[in-house]
């Protein structure tokens, strides 16, 4: 490919080459679009659909079971997207149709249309699967084997995905908030175009990089590495790639609880008052925001030490860095275990925001030195001919640890109890207080007032001490004293709320003088509040609840099984480190300072045996 690389492309920018910030900026659009459009999926599958803003009214479940699924064959379709690439098209035009195909998509999706929702996420899935897997390929393309710039180039490619995603969490946000969900959508497909524009125009600094196999453009070494069946060390590379995509699913499955179980307790257990006149509280979702910008901030440092690393001669392998991630990861959930024990140190205590800080610091450190480096590990070992397939595995892995990490959270959260409220408003009233709420006017402005929540038919709890009397659970008020019980009735069936609730408090030896706490949640059906005429009529309310006690032990002890699962995986891959490197034949233990007289890229050089 040496001989075929135009000069153009050959140029360096801060040690790199230009090509690899050409992808830099596509893929930092691509992710704004991604990361801004998943931002605001979820709440506008369950905004009313008769709302002002109407959203498509779902129940929250069915919300989060599409999403789950969105997210998951996102990255799955980057296997057929791989294929595609290894072929019949190459990397680079697969890139360039993904991208045609999500400009398509998020435009669809900001066309307020039922059919529209549906095509624009079918239509994104197969942009993504193509894009995704192969321009990440084409980055590994730019440097030559053995070239010691390969991991940190990928580090730096990292960091431009994190910006979009930085970006796309603030931007796209506040836009579908004041202005309209699919104003939302419409942003993050301008996003997008300017990424698609980024890539047509640095197609000069590509040239070379990307193209297919068995194309016209290829060398007479690739078209004959794409038709030969693999050899000895070739399977065993592909063996050692499954085993790190194992790396991949543990990994993930630990780390995405960021968005879900994570995100969930910040909201719920975080001390998040600031006290400025402006912002009282910081809200959750901001949090999100902290992965993203850590990798802004130490993405190059994390890089630049692992290089420094390597040239002191110390063990700098791949599958070793992935284990310290891994290892690093997991231990910023000991963080999370403090936040909880500080939390239910007193009844309905919070936490400090710092144990958060903490915790997404050491995530991400972890997520710096595993996922970066997985993703040049594959454009190392993986053979010439399957090289965007193995790719497409990769992200396919990603998809699966999000799976995984969905079926952790949810089980770290109680089945709640539930019931229905039997007063009318006026009894309610004394035993909530009005407080400061954002509501949208009939001009779909964002106003703010002072009212009780049930007069706007919004949510409202009250915290309750729970303890079991005469065979019955007594529900008292947290800060009276006064009786809750006459407020609503315990749901009734075959498989009776008071009866596994009687059951629980009994088995842990609660009374009156040693109570349980819970937090009655009580929520407007939501079919009753689409009908605007009967606002604040107090009707129609539910009512949901889990022993505060109960729920802390069950977070904490998932925050505590993270750690130890993550730590010991990552130590069981250093035992065995060297089983794991015996396999890539020597793949990395070259790798050095490449100058001009090695000028040429390529993803692998093929190994003829």
């Amino acid at each position: 490919m040496a001989n075929t690389t135009d000069v153009a492309m050959k140029k360096e920018l801060f040690g790199h080459p230009v090509g690899l910030f050409i992808l830099f900026f596509t893929e930092m659009w691509e992710r704004f679009s991604y990361y801004g459009m998943r931002g605001i999926l979820v709440l506008y599958m369950a905004a009313s659909a008769t709302a002002i803003d109407p959203g498509l009214g779902w129940s929250s479940k069915d919300a989060l079971w599409l999403y789950g699924w969105y997210t998951m064959l996102v990255y799955v379709a980057s296997i057929p997207g791989g294929w595609i690439a290894d072929k019949i098209l190459g990397q680079k035009k697969t890139v360039m149709l993904g991208g045609l195909l999500l400009c398509v998509g998020h435009g669809i999706l900001a066309i307020p249309q039922s059919w529209a929702f549906f095509t624009g996420l079918s239509l994104i899935i197969l942009g993504v699967g193509g894009l995704k897997p192969n321009i990440s390929t084409m980055v590994g393309g730019l440097y030559r084997e053995g070239d010691i710039r390969r991991d940190s180039g990928f580090t730096i490619f990292y960091i431009g995905i994190n910006i979009g995603a930085f970006l796309a969490s603030i931007t796209v946000g506040l836009v579908a908030y004041y202005y309209g969900w699919h104003y939302g959508f419409g942003l993050a497909g301008i996003g997008m175009l300017v990424g698609q524009a980024v890539f047509i125009w640095g197609q000069k600094f590509l040239k070379g990089v990307g193209e297919f196999t068995g194309g016209s453009e290829a060398t007479e070494e690739e078209r004959l590495a794409s038709k030969r069946p693999l050899n000895k060390i070739e399977k065993d590379r592909v063996i050692v790639l499954l085993i790190s995509f194992l790396i991949v699913v543990v990994f993930w499955g630990a780390f995405e609880q960021a968005g879900g179980l994570m995100n969930l307790y910040t909201d719920a257990k975080v001390d998040r008052n600031i006290g400025l006149s402006w912002l009282q509280e910081i809200p959750a979702a901001v949090f999100q925001s902290l992965n993203a910008g850590y990798i802004i901030i130490f993405g190059t440092i994390i890089g630049g030490f692992w290089i420094w690393w390597k040239k002191k001669g110390r063990e700098s392998s791949s599958i070793f860095k992935m284990a310290i991630g891994t290892i690093i990861m997991g231990l910023g959930y000991v963080f999370m275990m403090f936040a909880s024990q500080e939390a239910s140190a007193e009844t309905f205590g919070k936490a400090a925001m710092m144990w958060i800080f903490l915790a997404y610091l050491f995530h991400t450190i972890g997520e710096l030195c595993t996922s970066p480096v997985s993703l040049s590990f594959i454009t190392k070992l993986a053979p010439l001919k399957y090289a965007s397939i193995m790719m497409g595995v990769y992200f396919a892995a990603t998809g699966f640890g999000n799976k995984l990490a969905g079926t952790i959270g949810e089980s770290s959260q109680l089945e709640s109890f539930k019931g229905e409220m039997v007063v009318s408003k006026q009894d309610i009233l004394p035993f909530i207080s009005k407080d400061s709420m954002k509501v949208k006017n009939a001009e779909n402005k964002v106003i703010k007032i002072y009212d009780y929540a049930i007069n706007q038919d919004k949510n409202f709890s009250i915290r309750s001490t729970v303890y079991p009397e005469n065979g019955q659970v007594i529900f008292k008020d947290f800060t009276s004293g006064e009786e809750l019980n006459s407020l609503f009735a315990m749901s009734q069936g075959a498989d009776s709320n008071t009866k596994k609730l009687l059951e629980d408090l009994t088995e842990n030896n609660v009374s009156a003088s040693n109570p349980y706490h819970a937090r009655l949640v009580f929520e407007k059906d939501m079919d009753k509040a689409q009908n605007l005429e009967n606002k604040g009529d107090g009707k129609d309310y539910g009512v949901s609840f889990v022993l505060e006690e109960e729920q802390s032990e069950q977070e904490f002890a998932t925050f505590m099984w993270l750690t130890i699962f993550t730590v010991a995986f990552g130590l069981l891959l250093l035992l065995f480190l060297k089983k794991l490197k015996k396999l890539t034949h020597g793949a990395e233990d070259n790798e050095r300072e490449i100058g001009d007289e090695n000028e040429g890229y390529e993803v692998v050089q093929p190994t003829n045996n």
